[in-house]
């Protein structure tokens, strides 16, 4: 199964150029690349959000293999929605899915289910893979939506991704996709994100999952970043960095309706 780009065009540009382009903008030369567990990254459109997502990317010392895990923000298809076979389509290529991967992560948790129609519209992953065309070259995914789920379900996801990825001799990345408080103005949704940060660098994903709950923060993709912190502890991260936080005002020059991007890195 070829996946076509449901975004492009609109999310960032279709054109190959203009992609490459804006990429090249966004990113940094970082004076060494550093191993990660994972990292967190936001997926709005790239005038918005793109310099937090090429921040993360380009200090990263990027595999060949990546798990990337993002909300499920339209009510169709499956709740945990994995694809295990075919390829992706970009404005730069074609991406392989990473079968072998995908499967041994079917095994360790059921739940999961093979669903495209939940994959089709979704553009919280699609938008990761150009980024990493560029700065990982050669590379195959496992892709993972996750809808709004009980702590206990992520927390056993995460636990199954962290065994998946021990039992794998080559490494492979964890990708959280997630934008940040949504809809507040600025300085309301920059409390808010702090909070939540806070629990993140911590790497406490129940203490992450609490807050979004109890101080009403509209983190899109808290459930694909509380299953990654369960599994990068289990892999033995001992940190996690905020390299970049921003939120779109700084684009649009509206402070009073405005989303948060933060772009961490767990190690």
């Amino acid at each position: 199964m070829i996946r076509p780009s449901a975004v492009a065009g609109r999310f960032y540009p279709s054109d190959p150029l203009r992609l490459k382009n804006q990429i090249v903008e966004f990113t940094q030369e970082a004076p060494a690349k550093i191993p990660a567990i994972g990292c967190i990254v936001p997926h709005a459109g790239y005038v918005y959000s793109g310099k937090v997502v090429g921040a993360v990317y380009s200090r990263l010392d990027l595999p060949a293999r990546f798990i990337l895990l993002g909300p499920r923000h339209y009510p169709q298809g499956e709740r945990l929605a994995i694809l295990s076979k075919g390829s992706w389509d970009t404005p730069l290529g074609r991406v392989k899915l990473d079968s072998e991967l995908a499967a041994e992560l079917k095994r360790l948790f059921p739940p999961l289910r093979e669903d495209s129609i939940a994959h089709a519209p979704e553009h919280s992953l699609e938008v990761q893979l150009p980024f990493l065309i560029e700065l990982a070259g050669d590379f195959t995914f496992v892709p993972v939506l996750i809808a709004a789920e009980r702590f206990e379900v992520l927390q056993a996801l995460g636990h199954a991704l962290a065994k998946a990825i021990r039992n794998e001799k080559d490494p492979v990345m964890m990708v959280a996709s997630s934008d940040m408080n949504h809809r507040e103005n600025d300085a309301i949704t920059r409390v808010k994100d702090r909070k939540a940060i806070d629990a993140i660098l911590s790497l406490d994903g129940h203490a992450l999952y609490d807050t979004v709950h109890r101080e009403d923060i509209s983190m899109c993709g808290y459930g694909p970043t509380v299953a990654m912190l369960a599994a990068a502890r289990d892999l033995g991260a001992t940190a996690a960095s905020l390299v970049r936080y921003a939120t779109s005002a700084e684009t649009t020059g509206d402070f009073n309706d405005v989303v948060g991007y933060a772009g961490i890195i767990v190690q």
